[in-house]
């Protein structure tokens, strides 16, 4: 599975992407996230706010939505505009 960070996550985290492999069969966004966020206080800290924004394959998905390793998942902050 590919992931890509975008803006403040990407800074948080201090990548652009990065591939994973060994997860299982039925994980979520949401499950993904939890996993994430156990690799320490920049992944806790980039993924904790409830507005990022979630896409599967460039589709944007809600947080339940299932994901495999083939997929790319992508994690954004919410976009502001002025």
């Amino acid at each position: 599975m590919k992931i890509i960070y975008f803006a403040s996550v990407r800074d948080r985290v201090g990548r652009a992407d990065e591939e994973l492999s060994d997860l299982e069969d039925s994980f979520t966004i949401e499950d993904l996230i939890e996993v994430l966020s156990a690799r320490g206080e920049a992944w806790k800290s980039a993924l904790k706010d409830q507005r990022l924004l979630f896409a599967k394959n460039q589709e944007i998905v809600s947080i339940d939505t299932p994901i495999s390793v083939n997929d790319e998942i992508a994690i954004m902050p919410p976009v502001t505009g002025g």
